[in-house]
């Protein structure tokens, strides 16, 4: 009897164990393929299933950190996403007869490829088109100078020789530029010299009022502007760029040489 007491007791405990296992399902993770694909990891929060993620990302950061695989391809990822930031100066724009000089006193032709720096509303990419019959890409960070400058390009229909991106220009290849004009601080146009110093012999870059340190240049030339009436300086360099061992300090502080 009491071997038969104690089988009916186990059964019981076996029975009560199955129906709590069907309450309380146990939960198996799967371990992670590292060799699958990783399609998934570029999905924008919310899409339900890898088709429904875009093949590319664009102006994103969504990355899911949540197997090793997604972590080893984060740095990939990241590449394909151009992060913005603030503009490192605000947009004054270059009158138009000092733009005119600009290219003037670079000797563009039809042949070249003009980048503007930092290209405000477009009016200098837009004026090398026009003018010259030349290519032109405009850059600058801010997506509202960008959206401004397509609007210029469309209205002067010059569509089909000027290209706009919102870039950061420190991360730009400039190597296969005829042409740089800028109208950046001193120190931002220092900060581009590694940069310029990548372009073929012979490629031209002028500044609109501001010196590049430690680089001499070809010609420095001044004008009246008839559109604001303020005098304004115009600088050209030509590569390979003529380095500077010491600087005029006179020259310094004068923003000339």
């Amino acid at each position: 009897m009491k071997r038969q007491i104690g089988l009916l007791l186990c059964c019981f405990v076996i029975l009560a164990g199955c129906a709590s296992q069907e309450a309380n399902p146990v939960i198996v993770y799967q371990p992670v393929d590292e060799n699958q694909s990783s399609t998934a990891l570029n999905a924008p929060f919310g899409a339900t299933n890898t088709q429904e993620a875009p093949k590319e990302i664009e102006n994103q950061s969504y990355i899911a950190l949540n197997t090793p695989s997604a972590a080893a391809n984060a740095q990939e990822v990241h590449k394909q996403v151009e992060t913005s930031r603030e503009p490192d100066v605000i947009f004054v724009p270059t009158p138009q007869d000092v733009v005119d000089k600009m290219l003037e006193l670079a000797e563009v032709k039809k042949d070249d490829l003009v980048y503007d720096l930092g290209c405000g509303d477009g009016r200098i990419v837009v004026t090398a088109a026009k003018k010259y019959g030349c290519k032109a890409v405009g850059y600058d960070i801010d997506p509202e100078r960008v959206e401004e400058s397509l609007e210029n390009v469309q209205k002067n229909e010059v569509g089909h020789l000027v290209r706009i991106e919102q870039k950061d220009i420190f991360t730009l290849d400039l190597s296969r530029a005829d042409v740089i004009t800028l109208y950046l601080l001193p120190s931002l146009n220092v900060k581009l010299i590694p940069q310029l110093e990548k372009l073929k012999p012979g490629s031209r870059i002028v500044s609109h009022d501001f010196r590049m340190k430690g680089v001499k240049p070809d010609k420095v030339i001044k004008l009246t502007s008839n559109e604001d009436g303020g005098e304004h300086k115009v600088f050209l360099w030509t590569t390979p760029l003529k380095k500077r061992e010491t600087e005029d300090m006179a020259a310094v502080e004068n923003d000339s040489f």
